[in-house]
């Protein structure tokens, strides 16, 4: 399993999100951001692989974006948050983090899944 995953639930339909493009960044010692990898949402509106199986996951600070005016716009919805960005700690010793989004059109939450 991949040490990040995440996943998108379309609350306001009840149903996945898929086809939203995420981005993986993490802060370098200047603290600017990233790119560690791109993903998009499948069918069950999620993205199973953002970093290698096995890959080591090095403590920092991450940031998951999440395309969701591209969504909004494929689904013919007017929503108000174009993009969704979750910046997180991963701390040294952990092995997984799974980072789900629940969105709909007017707002979004987040949290530390497992």
């Amino acid at each position: 399993m991949s040490a990040i995953t995440t996943h998108v639930l379309d609350t306001a339909r009840g149903l996945p999100a898929m086809g939203i493009a995420v981005l993986l960044e993490r802060a370098d010692a200047a603290a600017q951001m990233q790119t560690v990898a791109r993903g998009i949402t499948d069918t069950d509106g999620r993205v199973r692989g953002l970093l290698p199986e096995g890959q080591a996951l090095e403590p920092g600070t991450y940031r998951l974006s999440f395309d969701t005016g591209a969504y909004f716009t494929a689904t013919a919805v007017e929503g108000f948050y174009p993009e969704v960005s979750v910046v997180f700690t991963a701390r040294e010793g952990e092995t997984h983090y799974h980072v789900p989004l629940l969105l709909s059109p007017y707002g979004y939450s987040t949290y530390r899944g497992s």
